[in-house]
């Protein structure tokens, strides 16, 4: 009775240790969020907390946009890549939980041969003394151990840490993923916009071709008759051959914006005319446009729920490294098989087993194990500013988009009326110098002036469509595009099935949009997505 007591205490101290785990339990860091957006308490921009942002390019009414975005999505590489570190912190994951099981070793056979000489004592008859003489004895040793085995008791929560940074790491890698998405669809969505801005600009470049052209004929008319100075002339050819300069520019510049669209489309370098349909002009921003609050961001942005995992990686490191200060304690056991002769080693007798425990501390390595703590608990601080950077960074992205997008709508309203006055001060020119009543210089002001002020309203149009490009993207919008699609593509997966077994690794759950509760619980919340693990 008294030693099943003690096995029984041994036991409820094992599993009480078991249970410990040092180092700091993760709390979230704390956010600075301001209450409101400086432009919703001015009234400008309306403020909602149930808005949200998943398709937010379809606002723009724009057919083409809309394609080239489901396009991105299939074929960009960049984001494939991301997805593939999602799988890759998937394995790794794999690999921490296995650290917690018992690990058998590789299975290991030996000869050995060892030669020992031995002195061999006799008695000399009627002498009394004794002689020696060195004799050889050979030995043979063979062995075979196909089961070894070791498994380290976490009694300081080393591998159960690891397995919390490792679960902190693949949410960081899905977030990563997230905010891949979020920025390729703002690019997408900036190139196209550029894209039209620039056939728009090209389109009014034309325009005032024709129309200064048209004034170089009537400048022509009145010089050979006399009217005008052939100043008039070359006056009126400059401006004309300064417009035209303008157009071989922008079609360069259409030209580089469609090979960026075609890197973006996951796409060798072409023509996208069968794609870049619809007319050449600037997608009209929505009338109405509605923001979330602040402390939406927190949720809304994966870059700052990916900074706030990597903080609660980084907290379940430092317990990792603590862990060193403590005793390991390891089971060990060995089956083999052990005889001097090959015939013999499959025999009963042969059979050999070994099994206890080690016991690991490394005492006169504390200073070193200290500063080990010491850096990760550093790094953890970093991690810390790191996070807060990032919330104060969001926070300013959206504000500098807001200004920016109410300033070029406004910008906008000016420029229209300003093209307007321009235009009839044109056709006013010409008439009066036609009629002699003014000197060409007058017409060429009116010309030059007209020119930048369609060319400025075109570009402020672009403006106001890629700030808004930009708010959504600061607000963290798009991510939720394909929620619970596959992260690779079919034939992606395929390839790699082809060259090695990844078993479960690759599927992943259709729906994953519980994705804020793994903030709460990680594993329960990975083993929902990939139920295998």
């Amino acid at each position: 009775m008294p030693e099943r007591i003690s096995g029984l205490l041994a036991a409820s101290l094992l599993f009480l240790l078991a249970g410990c785990m040092v180092g700091p339990e993760y709390k979230k860091p704390p956010a600075n969020v301001a209450d409101a957006w400086i432009a919703s308490r001015m009234g400008t921009l309306p403020q909602n907390s149930d808005v949200d942002y998943d398709e937010w390019w379809k606002s723009f009414g724009d057919p083409t946009l809309n394609e080239l975005m489901e396009m991105a999505y299939r074929q960009n590489l960049s984001l494939e890549t991301a997805g593939l570190r999602v799988v890759q912190a998937i394995a790794q994951r794999g690999f921490a939980i296995g650290q917690l099981y018992p690990q058998r070793q590789e299975a290991t056979g030996s000869f050995t041969r060892e030669t020992v000489a031995r002195r061999m004592v006799e008695r000399e008859e009627g002498s009394g003394n004794d002689t020696g003489v060195l004799l050889p004895s050979t030995y043979n040793q063979w062995t075979l151990t196909p089961l070894s085995a070791g498994w380290e008791l976490d009694l300081w929560g080393r591998y159960r840490r690891g397995i919390e940074s490792a679960d902190a790491d693949l949410l960081a890698s899905l977030y990563d993923y997230q905010d891949v998405l979020v920025s390729l669809l703002a690019e997408v969505a900036t190139t196209y916009v550029q894209f039209r801005t620039l056939q728009e600009q090209l389109e009014v470049a034309v325009h005032n071709v024709g129309l200064q052209t048209r004034s170089v004929e009537i400048v022509e008319a009145r010089f050979e008759l006399g009217a005008v100075t052939e100043l008039d002339v070359a006056q009126s050819r400059s401006l004309l051959r300064d417009t035209e300069s303008r157009i071989p520019g922008i079609r360069a510049q259409l030209r580089q914006a469609q090979d960026q669209l075609c890197v973006l489309l996951g796409l060798p370098t072409q023509k996208l005319d069968d794609i870049l349909t619809g007319p050449p002009r600037v997608p009209s921003a929505p009338p109405d446009v509605i923001v979330g609050v602040p402390a939406q961001l927190l949720r809304a942005r994966p870059d700052i729920r990916r900074a706030e995992r990597d903080v609660a990686a980084q907290s379940a490191r430092i317990g990792i490294a603590a862990a060193d200060f403590y005793p390991r304690l390891e089971l060990i056991g060995d089956i083999g098989l052990q005889s001097e002769s090959f015939s013999d080693l499959f025999q009963g007798q042969a059979f050999t087993a070994f099994g206890g425990p080690r016991f690991r501390w490394a005492i006169l390595n504390y200073g070193r194990i200290a500063n080990n703590v010491r850096v990760e608990d550093a790094v953890f601080q970093q991690q810390v500013r790191l996070y807060e950077d990032t919330v104060l960074r969001a926070q300013q992205e959206v504000q500098d988009a807001m200004a920016g997008y109410l300033g070029a709508q406004r910008q906008v309203e000016f420029l229209e009326l300003s093209v307007k006055d321009a235009a009839l001060a044109v056709d006013l020119s010409e008439y009066q110098y036609r009629e002699g009543a003014t000197d060409y210089t007058r017409v060429l002001l009116s010309q030059q002036f007209l020119l930048q002020a369609q060319d400025r309203l075109v570009s402020t149009k672009g403006a106001v469509a890629l700030n808004l490009v930009t708010l959504h993207r600061s607000l963290g919008g798009g991510w939720q595009f394909k929620e619970g699609e596959a992260l690779i593509r079919p034939e992606t997966r395929a390839e790699m099935e082809d060259r090695i077994h990844w078993g479960d690794l690759l599927e992943t759950e259709e729906d994953y949009r519980d994705i804020d509760a793994a903030e709460e619980s990680e594993r329960d919340a990975l083993r929902w997505w990939w139920p295998e693990w």
